[in-house]
């Protein structure tokens, strides 16, 4: 893992404010304490541990910050376990971690006060429709043979649906399996999300962390589960984020948005469906199928879920210092593991969120 940090252009400017804010509000005693002899870096004086659990879609994005966190913050420690963000919701309303990843909003049954935390945005990425069809490559879907397809009302390739989507393209007389998710997850909602607005009367199930998908189904656990159905199944179709379908060397197909272009999934689509689309006063911005052209229509954001008071000053001052990180250094880091780093004003907002966290 690369551990060095960049600091440049705007992102650096915002981080230099952000980190001197932090210093400046003396969250505790620790906080103020002097990093080791000589240094002048801001995270040097942070110092105590902090866990979160969460979404697999941002995991990727989560180490790679962590490292380079913790290659400046010596004397803390952070920890962040992968296991969907349904659990990661979960535990975070049940105080068991001190920040949850999540791709999806918080709803009532996860168990989480209203009013008792910030949204904290950290990135986005597509979500790929990733295949294994022997002998085709190229795959175009528009919205409405992808909801009959995920709904199973469309079960073989050579279906004539799909074949209006790919003219010219040799499609097999075989069945289609179709894997999802196992786990409560963020990655499905922002799925089905899609599905719902663009997947016509072939898709019935509605949306969420978890939906009632057809028995005759593949489920897999994580995003990682997914991807493997899918590269050990001939004729088998899911849906992976981006990071971790690149990791698993998987296939995609070209995804129909609103201007009626065929778009793969790439971080230039995904940056462009982010600006598509309108940033709430919460921060829960939704880029899930935004107008524009060569916008990626399946793009999910990811945040990180941070408590507004933590009744623990030396905690609270951790965990500003590395939301504070995520937002501005490890913004460097995120597209080596293809994440869209974040637009530089809604960084700013989100800065500005982390400030109002109080010990």
């Amino acid at each position: 893992m690369n551990r060095s940090v960049l600091t440049r252009t705007a992102v650096s400017s915002i981080a230099g404010i952000a980190i001197a804010a932090l210093a400046l509000a003396g969250c505790s005693s620790d906080n103020n304490n002097p990093g080791p002899s000589g240094s002048t870096d801001p995270y040097a004086s942070l110092s105590g541990s902090i866990a979160g659990s969460g979404s697999s879609f941002q995991n990727n994005f989560e180490q790679a910050a962590i490292d380079a966190f913790l290659a400046k913050a010596t004397n803390a420690d952070v920890t962040y376990a992968s296991k969907g963000s349904g659990t990661g919701k979960t535990e975070f309303g049940s105080n068991l971690t001190d920040f949850a990843g999540t791709d999806s909003l918080v709803k009532d049954s996860d168990g989480i006060a209203a009013d008792s935390f910030y949204y904290i945005p950290l990135a986005s990425a597509p979500i790929t429709v990733s295949y294994n069809l022997s002998g085709v490559t190229g795959l175009k879907l528009s919205g409405t043979t992808l909801g009959s397809i995920f709904g199973r009302a469309i079960k073989n390739w050579n279906d004539p649906a799909i074949a209006q989507d790919n003219p010219g393209v040799t499609l097999p007389d075989k069945p289609i399996v179709v894997a999802h998710r196992s786990d409560g997850s963020g990655t499905t909602n922002r799925f089905t999300e899609y599905l719902t607005a663009a997947g016509g009367s072939g898709w019935t199930l509605g949306r969420g962390d978890s939906v009632a998908w057809p028995a005759d189904t593949q489920a897999g656990a994580q995003n990682t589960g997914v991807a493997q159905i899918i590269k050990q199944s001939d004729g088998a179709i899911g849906y992976v984020d981006y990071s971790d379908a690149v990791a698993a060397g998987l296939t995609f197909a070209s995804i129909k948005n609103k201007n009626g272009e065929f778009v793969a999934p790439t971080l230039d689509g995904a940056t462009k469906a982010v600006a598509g689309g309108s940033v709430p006063a919460d921060l829960s911005f939704d880029p899930i199928d935004a107008t524009g052209a060569g916008v990626y229509p399946i793009t999910a954001p990811t945040y990180i879920l941070v408590r507004k008071t933590y009744g623990d000053a030396a905690k609270a001052a951790l965990v500003k210092g590395y939301a504070t990180f995520l937002l501005t250094d490890a913004q460097a880091l995120a597209a080596g593991v293809n994440f869209a780093k974040l637009p530089d004003d809604l960084v700013q907002k989100a800065l500005t969120q982390i400030n109002a966290v109080q010990s």
